[in-house]
């Protein structure tokens, strides 16, 4: 049984420890100091990139708290000034100083000295970085990062009543698994109508970005900002025809298991036609399940959970209770969406969310929980670039934790069928779940490969592509302006743009990690902590195959996976069927 370690925060060695990120003339001198330091050994090369990513990662986490507590409550006027500081102020002389000491790293006579097996992902980032900077583009990197928050700002004051009750648009969408049909359609209206209501700033933010983007990239001597982001987010492992190759792949392999399962539902709830509120309630009109009733209670279970997994896995998630590192609730104020913040000199990193008490919150708690576990298990990286994992194995750590602790999840639902229940619904959401991120990933290569769109392009493109690739059995009648703009919930549009496919990739290696977890649970298991712990010190292929799987998106293979998660799911029903007859 591994447990973890105790977690010690990482040790400075070269910045004092009473030192703070406040104002800019605090940090220079020791930016400085690492561009004026000589250079006249190996050795003495090695020193400078741990000092200076030690310096890196204290910025970095001094960063990722003011987003953290910006995120938190939204009218909080001091964390919103310390963040808009933060990016303002600090956050182009910090770019402008790196672009120098990168300078400096890859002009040193020493640096071809350094060993390959050590160095290569991090020279290799570096000269990326390096080739990508723009004086001219600093400011608009600020710009851009200002705009893009002001998605989350609209959203979080996004409320509306029903029934003579506050919801936000994630309480209310809760309410969707409701039995009562009337409800669900009340509810489904006054969603879109609310959102729908604010469509056209959330178009002029959108239009803002497409533009200040669209500049960068040309800054940078691209042809539009799709090519220079996938540069940008240095992806060396696959090309954006791979990009396309996987938007065919679940279009032809998993789109016709989504439009069975469509076609089935419909038939079990004896409708006509389904409608958009008719795809997240239990098709046997069951009651939603209730696995938690408040955010105490879905932190004791999910400690329990992953420790029935793993003990180092319910350590990690206990420590972050202990350290006051979880706010899971959902209140008006508060940002959507949910993430894992990292904090690499304390270590344990922070987990965000918005619990409305569904099952859907267990997978994003248990989700987020992966990326924790990914968090502490490369706590022991010191160079920056090889501890900030690229997301398609981020989101590898986070997405398997969803399946790998399926069995266990009896701590969330004592009845076995509702914990049957939990299972499909899970299971149906991994196919629900990949043609939306293709969904999503198409449409960004559109947007920034027409940069001179309207709205109503936009508008246009955004319905043809969700018609490629959902179900043709759910009726929109009456909501095609809402399905036109559905892409306006999805928060990584705005904020990490082109950040997406990754979770498609990811969800691929999930399901063959979970598929070897079935036949083989302790060997799985210690492949995959064995994958997290290398961080970024290998190239992706690498860190999957030391997860015992592979990194591969073609026909074949997700016609392989599906048919795994399909057999599976069968099973399940199966079972449901038999239980329900008796």
């Amino acid at each position: 049984m591994i447990h973890l370690k105790p977690l010690t925060p990482r040790q400075r060695k070269y910045l004092p420890n009473e030192f703070k990120l406040t104002v800019w003339s605090k940090s220079r001198p020791y930016y400085n100091e690492l561009l004026k330091r000589e250079i006249q050994s190996v050795e003495d090369l090695e020193n400078w990139l741990l000092d200076r990513s030690e310096l890196s990662a204290i910025i970095r986490e001094e960063f990722n708290w003011r987003y953290v507590n910006v995120s938190r409550d939204t009218e909080n006027q001091q964390a919103a000034e310390l963040y808009e500081y933060a990016i303002q102020e600090l956050a182009p002389k910090i770019t402008s100083i790196e672009n120098q000491l990168n300078e400096k790293l890859l002009n040193c006579s020493f640096t071809p000295m350094l060993p390959e097996e050590k160095y290569f992902i991090h020279l290799r980032s570096i000269k990326n970085i390096f080739d990508l900077f723009r004086k001219e583009n600093v400011p608009l990197f600020t710009e851009e990062s200002l705009t893009s928050k002001k998605h989350g700002e609209l959203f979080s004051k996004m409320v509306m009543y029903i029934e003579g009750k506050e919801y936000t648009i994630q309480q209310a969408s809760s309410l969707l698994e409701k039995t009562d049909r009337a409800l669900r359609e009340n509810v489904y209206k006054k969603i879109a109508t609310r959102i729908l209501k604010d469509s056209q700033p959330i178009n002029d933010v959108m239009n803002q970005l497409v533009t200040q983007r669209h500049q960068i990239a040309k800054n940078a001597n691209f042809e539009n900002y799709r090519d220079y982001k996938f540069k940008a987010l240095g992806r060396f492992d696959y090309t954006i025809e791979d990009c396309f190759n996987f938007h065919e792949s679940i279009a032809t392999e998993i789109l016709p298991i989504y439009e069975e399962l469509h076609i089935s539902r419909k038939k079990d709830m004896q409708l006509e036609e389904l409608r958009p509120w008719d795809v997240n309630v239990d098709p046997e009109k069951r009651s939603p399940l209730q696995p938690f009733f408040n955010s105490n209670e879905l932190t004791e279970k999910s400690i329990r959970c992953l420790n029935k997994i793993s003990p180092l896995f319910g350590d990690c998630i206990a420590t972050m209770r202990q350290m006051g590192h979880l706010d899971l609730d959902s209140r008006s104020g508060k940002r959507p969406g949910g993430y894992n913040m990292p904090l690499p000199i304390t270590g344990a990193p922070f987990i965000f969310m918005n619990a409305a008490g569904t099952v859907k919150d267990v997978c994003t708690m248990l989700h987020e929980s992966g990326h924790a576990v990914h968090s502490f298990l490369t706590h022991h990286i010191n160079i920056s670039t090889n501890k900030k994992v690229p997301s398609e194995v981020a989101e590898l750590a986070a997405m398997t934790m969803e399946l790998i602790t399926m069995d266990a999840w009896d701590v969330f639902f004592d009845n076995e069928d509702d914990l049957r229940r939990a299972k499909i619904w899970q299971l149906k959401k991994i196919i629900n779940v990949l043609p939306w991120v293709a969904t999503i990933d198409k449409f960004q290569h559109w947007l920034y490969t027409h940069p001179n769109h309207t709205v109503e392009e936009r508008k246009n493109e955004w319905l043809k592509i969700h018609k490629e690739l959902s179900p043709s059995t759910i009726n929109w009648d009456g909501f095609e302006d809402y399905r036109g703009n559905l892409w306006h919930r999805q928060l990584h549009i705005f904020e990490v743009p082109f950040y997406y496919i990754e979770y498609g990739f990811a969800q691929l290696g999930a399901i063959a990690i979970w598929k070897n977890f079935k036949e083989n649970p302790s060997v799985a298991i210690q492949q995959y902590i064995n994958a997290l712990k290398l961080g970024y010190t290998q190239p992706i292929g690498e860190i999957y195959k030391t997860a015992g799987i592979e990194f591969n998106f073609s026909k074949e293979y997700v016609r392989e996976l599906g048919a795994f998660v399909r057999k599976e799911l069968n099973a399940l029903i199966v079972k449901e069927v038999v239980i329900s007859d008796e």
